[in-house]
């Protein structure tokens, strides 16, 4: 009766998936794992210490990538915790309101994340193809409205989702198939009406990625059409060369997010550690990788932090 009474339940507890098939070598994956989240925190954390110590990287488009740094920062530490404890210690149970807690940070720095892509594209579109308007145009006050219109959304669009798993009823044993708790793989395991929830996270999907995906292709098609019209060769690379990173950026952030998508929504019969894999890599790619593609691809970024080293080298010495 007191099983029963922990399967039917408002209020249960949920067990999280580590590697399927690998729960013996769970310590030794983790030392990869590890690798990845310290190069995540670390790189972030350098590329927000270089753009706001730096005054030379105090202009829009770093603005915009400090905003992304930071949103890569709370996706790191939003898994961090519940990846690492089932990899060390094997815990792997989380009650409904830390799993909403959890979710609420996860799915919030990723609708953020989303936010600043199309910032940033808006501003590479202003800084070529318009820019005797770009000081104009991307004011100080002006980023700082869009970061909190990126906020403002952010949490109309998450909240409610979250505040309607708490009236549903889990009635089976509620195994996640991640390493965290994930919106549609909760919704899943529910027995009682979903069908609010879905809709939830339909409008939501169609509010961010709907919406930010055309406006990136958008920018890139007229950013294209005018580096086009540019005629020399030698000047067209250097133009379009300030986009790389922006571009580099929106790969590794969207193939893995529409892949774990796609998994949950159309590959249901696939072997459980390919919805492992994804999730992992939907998550830790993008914080991991970012601060890499701006520290090799931006000249600017490169000899700031160079130079952050060299100072601290210097006092070192001194």
């Amino acid at each position: 009766m007191q099983i029963l009474s922990n399967l039917t339940s408002k209020f249960p507890t949920f067990l999280l998936a580590g590697i399927p098939g690998l729960e013996s070598a769970h310590v030794w994956i983790s030392i990869p794992f590890c690798c990845l989240y310290t190069t995540a925190l670390s790189g972030n954390s350098m590329i927000l210490f270089v753009i706001i110590t730096q005054k030379s990287l105090h202009e829009p488009m770093y603005y915009f990538l400090s905003m992304l740094s930071a949103a890569d920062l709370g996706l790191t530490v939003s898994t961090m915790s519940t990846t690492l404890s089932i990899l060390w210690f094997d815990a792997i149970e989380i009650n409904l309101d830390t799993c909403i807690i959890q979710m609420f940070f996860l799915h919030g720095f990723t609708f953020i994340e989303s936010g600043v892509l199309v910032a940033m594209a808006f501003d590479r579109y202003v800084a070529i193809c318009d820019p005797l308007r770009y000081t104009t145009l991307l004011t100080n006050s002006r980023i700082i409205q869009m970061g909190l219109l990126m906020t403002i959304r952010t949490v109309v669009l998450v909240v409610p989702p979250l505040l309607l798993l708490k009236p549903l009823y889990f009635c089976r044993t509620n195994v996640l198939s991640h390493s965290y708790c994930y919106h549609p793989d909760v919704i899943k395991l529910a027995c009682s009406d979903t069908w609010a929830n879905s809709i939830c996270g339909l409008i939501d999907l169609i509010l961010t990625t709907g919406i930010d995906t055309p406006c990136i292709i958008l920018s890139y098609i007229l950013i294209i059409h005018s580096v086009l019209s540019i005629a020399s060769p030698e000047e067209r690379h250097k133009v379009f060369n300030t986009c790389i990173s922006h571009i580099g950026a929106v790969t590794v952030f969207y193939i893995p997010m529409m892949s774990l998508s796609l998994v949950h929504r159309y590959g249901p019969s696939a072997p459980k550690i390919v919805h492992s894999m994804m999730a992992n890599i939907y998550l830790l790619l993008p914080p991991v990788l970012n601060p890499i593609i701006y520290s090799v691809k931006t000249k600017q970024i490169r000899k700031a932090i160079y130079s952050v080293f060299s100072l601290q080298n210097k006092q070192m010495i001194a």
